[in-house]
């Protein structure tokens, strides 16, 4: 695959590089409402309001972690996708997980919807936050957490966390970890840009961590329902086989049971 330049995507021309903030997503959403232009980031070296997905606390204590987001505002071909933010946040695990493995030579995964996994321990969560207006999308806020070095995790985070530093024995450097990913997302979000789902989907296919095949439990708007992770759509929809019925997840909690 052929590197696409950051910069011609606009990603990387303004950064802003801040000690202490709430939650750089935002910080990123302000800046994008006043104009900021594509690609605009903004990293962290710290944040007291880390969040992932449902609301949950995204653990982000000083100097253990890289923490930004990135201003998307997508053209028409990613636009018109069903669900753009979803397809983003798919696109954006490939993207870390191929960094993590050019960059460390760890055998990075990707769990669905949003979690970059070294075995079965979470290296790297993403959270895409999309802003729209009149029924129109605007833009998409990409955030994403990654564990450099081990910190004093709260212990419900302990057995299931793990950083790059603890699965190489070698130093982390936060400033080529963004740099990485920047230029692996831009390659990915080249490919969102003109149209080529595919690329993305065979990308995620290859690197996830538990489908086809993994059993799951999904909380439903109905109650919780058990079967089998068998695929993901066009769309970045997780398809789940109940009995019978092939069910099509596309928000709610998703429990990896094997």
């Amino acid at each position: 695959m052929s590197r696409v330049a950051p910069r011609a995507l606009g990603m990387g021309r303004c950064i802003h590089w801040l000690e202490s903030t709430g939650s750089t997503n935002d910080v990123a959403a302000r800046l994008a409402e006043s104009g900021a232009e594509q690609g605009t980031i903004v990293v962290a070296d710290m944040q007291t309001a880390g969040r992932g997905r449902h609301g949950r606390v995204w653990f982000s204590p000083p100097g253990a972690g890289l923490y930004a987001s990135i201003i998307i505002r997508p053209a028409h071909p990613m636009a018109g996708n069903e669900r753009p933010a979803a397809l983003l946040t798919l696109a954006a695990g490939v993207a870390i997980a191929e960094a993590v493995r050019g960059l460390t030579g760890l055998p990075a995964k990707i769990k669905w919807p949003n979690d970059v996994v070294v075995g079965p321990r979470k290296l790297a969560g993403i959270l895409a936050e999309a802003a729209m207006q009149g029924g129109a999308l605007q833009h998409i806020v990409l955030g994403f957490g990654v564990n450099l070095r081990s910190a004093a995790y709260p212990s419900e985070l302990t057995a299931r966390t793990t950083s790059i530093e603890a699965e190489t024995n070698r130093p982390a450097e936060r400033g080529l970890m963004l740099a990485e990913i920047v230029a692996a997302l831009a390659d990915r979000c080249a490919d969102l840009q003109a149209g080529r789902f595919d690329a993305i989907l065979s990308a995620w296919r290859q690197l996830a961590a538990r489908v086809p095949g993994a059993r799951v439990e999904w909380d439903s708007p109905h109650g919780v329902v058990c079967g089998y992770a068998e695929d993901i759509d066009r769309h970045g929809a997780l398809l789940l086989r109940v009995g019978e019925k092939l069910e099509r997840v596309v928000a709610g909690e998703v429990r990896w049971i094997d």
